[in-house]
């Protein structure tokens, strides 16, 4: 049983969501306020049933199953309204327990916007952030995925001046321990095979053009690689995205956002799905944002939701 959190109101989260429910045949639990799903329907003319559950066991293929939660203000598609930004917390804080709760098996996040939450009242860095603050996990990865490419990242959303000064060997380490871990529990890999980039262009150039990789990347491959982790490296990342290398390698470990993302994105872009690997319950999300120019149109894609969910009961099946 997979809840949804559709994310901004304002936003194609709701269109995509209705999307899957009405394309997919299985129950579903969307965490969202009811009557903002039913409005939205009736403006997408679709035809589908709109029912408030507190039992996911009562949930109904071909139903909008919704666990209710409050609206703070109204919504109109499109319009973005700091005001509802507790809402988006609330709804994610409602799905974590029926994960945690065991009563719903993994959850798939729609898209928010970090800076209208904020401009609400709520310090929000990210989805990845606030799931690990919430759970109580000290260390969580960012991951991913589309057709043939997995893509981690060391760091997530910092500034690339704060990035080199993050990077060391302690965190590089404890992110392959997690790679390798979930890429087993959660998706059934037995042998993960991971790659690894470095930092710098050409990989530091043997220290002409950095240390991180001397200094951190190394000793932590060469760690994890001692204690049983299959992985190789630093790879200079402009010559990494190969057949040699990708067909080798289960995920890349890219060293900051914009140095993986930007090739998975290329190659799947739409079809993507954001996983955050190290928690203790499965998430995935959309790949893309808000889209406030769609929503409400019936032009919003839902394939990367629907690529989400299906990610999702994977991960499921393995984590039991």
């Amino acid at each position: 049983m997979i809840a949804i959190t559709p994310g901004e109101p304002a936003g194609i989260g709701p269109d995509v969501t209705l999307a899957a429910v009405q394309r997919l045949d299985e129950a579903l639990i969307v965490v969202a306020n009811a009557a903002m799903m039913a409005a939205r329907a009736t403006a997408l003319g679709l035809s589908l049933p709109v029912e408030t559950i507190t039992d996911p066991k009562a949930a109904r293929a071909g139903v909008v199953n919704v666990f209710d939660v409050p609206l703070k203000s109204t919504v109109a598609a499109g319009a973005s309204n700091p005001s509802n930004a507790p809402y988006v917390i609330e709804t994610l804080d409602t799905a974590v327990r029926l994960c945690e709760s065991g009563k719903c098996d993994g959850l798939v996040t729609g898209p928010v916007n970090k800076a209208i939450i904020n401009d609400g009242g709520v310090p929000f860095t990210g989805h990845t952030e606030w799931l690990a603050a919430r759970t109580g996990t000290p260390h969580v990865v960012m991951m991913l995925a589309t057709e043939g490419l997995r893509v981690a990242l060391a760091t997530t959303h910092l500034a690339l001046r704060d990035v080199p000064a993050a990077i060391n060997r302690d965190l590089i380490e404890d992110t392959l321990r997690i790679v390798d871990k979930d890429l087993r529990d959660k998706f059934g890999i037995a042998a993960p095979c991971i790659a690894v980039l470095g930092l710098n262009p050409h990989a530091g150039e043997g220290g002409h053009l950095g240390r991180e990789e001397i200094d951190s990347i190394t000793p932590a491959i060469e760690a994890t690689r001692a204690a049983g982790i299959d992985a190789f490296g630093p790879l200079p990342a402009d010559t990494a995205f190969n057949p040699g290398v990708l067909s080798r390698a289960d995920v890349v470990l890219a060293m900051y956002h914009d140095q993986g993302l930007p090739v998975l994105k290329f190659k799947g872009f739409g079809d993507a799905v954001n996983i955050t690997l190290g928690l203790p319950i499965v998430r995935t999300s959309v790949d893309h944002g808000t889209a406030f120019d769609l929503a409400g149109s019936g032009k919003a894609d839902p394939s990367s939701m629907l690529t989400a969910i299906e990610t999702a009961h994977v991960m499921a099946r393995h984590f039991r």
